[in-house]
This record gives structure tokens, C-alpha cells and sequence, in this order.
């Protein structure tokens, strides 16, 4: 789609009613129609030899490519349930909406402009009505629509490389069949459809209900998009290094195997993973004791891993801005400092998470007060001695770029 289309005249392209008249029969696939990309298709080869006065069995590897290319349009219209009807401006038409918005639309999504090439469905055109109805009800403003389709297009095409690139290029592995991956494709594509398609419903309804949950939790309307979190970074220590030494399949499996030891640690403990990036992983937590558990726990456990590199571990504690399933504001900046200075296999926090572990009781205000308290209740002379799950020793003031001078805390198990 593009927005410079939204001049065009009905002369300029075809009219709805042509549109459904020059669909192909089930099955087939026209010369014109694009390809899984939406881009035109040429001639086919033979066509092209025949035209050419040349022998058929002179191409047979453009032959080849033309099988690939009607399997990929077979899949097209597989995973998307219906053929190919629309150019954008007739979608665009048929949903009610200006091509300029569908564009946006479209691009928010993650896809290409295609011109006007005949490539959408009648699913394009309901999704396309169907969130400018969110704005013409008032329930979203145009360019919360607009967030829409692009935090749901960015987030679901990362999970749909994961799954082409690992989950099915391990299941299409050439069989003693005799069969191509290619011809494995549709079939294993065929069976796992409506399975994954099931799965990914619930696992959203499940993640949109806990969201949920946290942002009525809320003490107050501010809170739902400013809130007051702890916010962490885990960084692998020398990964850099490791880039130039390892192969890219060991590598790979590195980065995979520290990103899903990270995944399964927050969530295990009540966190929420925010993002990955190779080396190093953000997470948040609504309590500092949570936060504080985590990112000792990752320490523990990269630590008797002896094909992981050590790891540092940097929080903060304070007002975060939410957008997109992604956290923003000096906190954040300052969780990353922390982590860029912490020594090797360590958790440094700020004085704001220290300060609120004190609060709710997680760990001592003062190291000589807890003390005392111990020894007045062994000797009988005082209430229960307190019970802290963390100890925090404060490092020497330093500046850090861009945040001034802060007073890191060296967080630790206690006892």
C-alpha cells in the first residue's frame, strides 16, 4: 500500500465487481498475481521458452522455481484461509477508510507498500474495518489504532521467524521419504495450524488478564501509565569476546540457552520478562523483594553453569513509563549504568531499591540496628529478632554518564 494512491480514480484500477470476477478457480494461480510477497510473478518458464522458440527441456531449473513458487502461494493461501481479491485501494474501499489511513495501517503492521497488485483478502479488509470502527466508536483514538497494529505486528513477527526459522526448520529436515522440504512444508504446516493458532489465543488471553490484573491493582490513573517499578538488566560478561571466538552455532545455542534460563527465572519468581537483547535481558517487577530474588537467582544459576560466562546484574527502583510492552525513563537508564559497572557475578541497586527493601522489611535500614535487634532477642531483653532475606553494602558515591553521582548497593543473600 502506499499513501500517494489515494488520488487514484476508479479508471486508474479495477472496480470491486471486476475484482470478483477475475478471480482465478480454486487452485489455480494467475501469471499476475505476486508472490507470497505480493509482488507480480513473470511468465512461467515453459511460456517464456515456447515464446522463445526454445526446446522445453532448456529451463528446467526456472521450472523448478515456478513449483517453488506455486507452493508458496499454496501456503499463502493456506495460513491465510482465503485467495488473493483486493488491490489496497479496493480493501481500502471496501473497509470504509481513506487509502492514506489503510496505508498506515498496513505499514504499522510491519508489511511493504505492494502498489496496486491484487495480493489482499477478504480478511484484509475486515481488520481493516474493524479498527476503524475502534476510532469511529471513540473507543481508540487514531493513533492508539495505530499502536495497535504495531505493537501486534512487531510482536507477531517475531514469534513467527522463531517458529519458521527453529521450530519448522527442524521439523522439515529431509526425511528417508525421499520427500524435499519444501513438499514437507504443507502438510506439517496443513496439522500444526490450527494447533498453534489455538495456543497463541490462550497464551494471549492468559498474558491480557494478568495485564490487566496489574493496571486495576493500580493505586490510582497515574499509576496505570507512570508506575513505580523495579526494573533490571542481566548482561553476559565478555560476550563480545566470545562472538569472535565461538562458532555462529555455538553461539546460537549460547544466546538460546541464556535467554530461556533468564525466561523461566522471572516468570518463576512473579517478574515479567520486557526483552532480550543476545547478551543481555530486561526484566521488571512490581516489588523490589521479587526483583531483588531474581536477579540473585540468576547469578546463582549462571554461576554452576560452566558453559555460561559470569553475569552482572544492575536494578533500579522508581517511576517507569510503559509503551508498547516496553519500559522507559531514567530508571531504566539508571538499571543499565548499574549493570555496565557491577564487578562479575554480582547485583548492584540504587539507593531508591535499597530504601524500599528496607520499607517492606526485606532487608535491614542499617546493618548495626539489625544487630543489636538479634542480640536483644537472644538475650531475652528484646521482641523476635527480625527476619531479612537480603543484605546491602553500600559502594563508594561515583558519577555515572548522564545521571549524575550515584550511590550503588551491593545486594546479597543474608546469612
Amino acid at each position: 500500500m502506499t499513501a500517494d494512491d489515494s488520488g487514484a480514480t476508479p479508471r486508474d484500477v479495477d472496480t470491486e465487481d471486476d475484482a470478483v470476477r477475475d478471480v482465478p478457480p480454486e487452485g489455480s494461480v494467475r501469471a499476475s498475481d505476486g508472490g507470497a510477497g505480493g509482488v507480480p510473478a513473470e511468465a512461467s518458464a515453459p511460456d517464456r521458452a515456447d515464446a522463445a522458440g526454445t526446446a522445453p527441456d532448456a529451463a528446467p531449473a526456472a521450472r523448478g522455481e515456478d513449483d517453488e513458487n506455486n507452493i508458496a502461494i499454496r501456503l499463502e493461501q493456506l495460513i491465510l484461509g482465503a485467495d488473493r481479491r483486493y488491490t489496497p485501494f479496493q480493501a481500502a474501499r471496501g473497509a470504509g477508510v481513506s487509502m492514506d489511513l489503510a496505508a498506515r495501517f498496513w505499514r504499522a503492521m510491519g508489511f511493504a507498500d505492494i502498489g496496486q497488485v491484487k495480493a489482499l483478502t477478504e480478511a484484509d479488509v475486515l481488520a481493516l474495518r474493524r479498527l476503524a470502527g475502534l476510532v469511529e466508536a471513540g473507543l481508540l483514538s487514531e493513533a492508539m489504532a495505530i499502536q495497535v497494529a504495531r505493537s501486534t505486528g512487531q510482536t507477531t513477527a517475531r514469534l513467527a521467524d522463531w517458529q519458521i526459522d527453529s521450530f519448522l526448520e527442524g521439523l522439515t529436515e529431509p526425511q528417508d521419504s525421499g520427500l524435499t522440504r519444501t513438499e514437507i512444508t504443507y502438510p506439517l504446516v496443513e496439522l500444526l495450524l490450527p494447533e498453534l493458532e489455538e495456543f497463541l489465543v490462550y497464551v494471549w488471553r492468559r498474558q491480557l488478564a494478568a495485564a490487566t490484573g496489574r493496571v486495576v491493582r493500580a493505586q490510582d490513573d497515574a499509576e496505570m501509565v507512570d508506575r513505580r517499578l523495579a526494573v533490571g538488566f542481566a548482561d553476559l560478561v565478555g560476550f563480545t569476546r566470545l562472538t569472535r571466538r565461538l562458532e555462529e552455532e555455538e553461539l546460537g545455542e549460547l544466546v538460546e540457552a541464556f535467554e530461556t534460563t533468564c525466561s523461566d527465572l522471572v516468570a518463576a519468581h512473579g517478574g515479567r520478562l520486557i526483552k532480550t537483547l543476545g547478551d543481555e535481558v530486561l526484566f521488571s517487577a512490581d516489588d523490589a523483594g521479587v526483583a531483588a530474588e531474581i536477579g540473585l537467582r540468576l547469578i546463582e544459576t549462571m554461576t554452576h553453569d560452566e558453559t555460561m560466562p559470569e553475569l552482572r546484574v544492575g536494578i533500579a527502583f522508581g517511576t517507569v513509563t510503559t509503551r508498547m510492552g516496553d519500559v522507559f525513563g531514567t530508571t531504566v537508564n539508571l538499571a543499565s549504568r548499574l549493570t555496565s559497572i557491577a564487578p562479575k557475578d554480582t547485583v548492584l541497586v540504587d539507593e531508591a531499591f535499597a530504601e524500599e527493601l528496607g520499607r517492606i522489611g526485606e532487608a535491614p535500614v542499617s546493618e548495626a540496628e539489625a544487630a543489636a535487634a538479634e542480640k536483644a532477642a537472644e538475650e531475652g531483653t528484646g521482641g523476635p529478632a527480625p527476619s531479612y532475606r537480603f543484605a546491602l553494602q553500600p559502594m563508594w558515591q561515583r558519577p555515572v554518564r548522564g545521571l549524575g553521582v550515584v550511590e550503588p548497593w551491593l545486594l546479597s543473600r543474608r546469612g
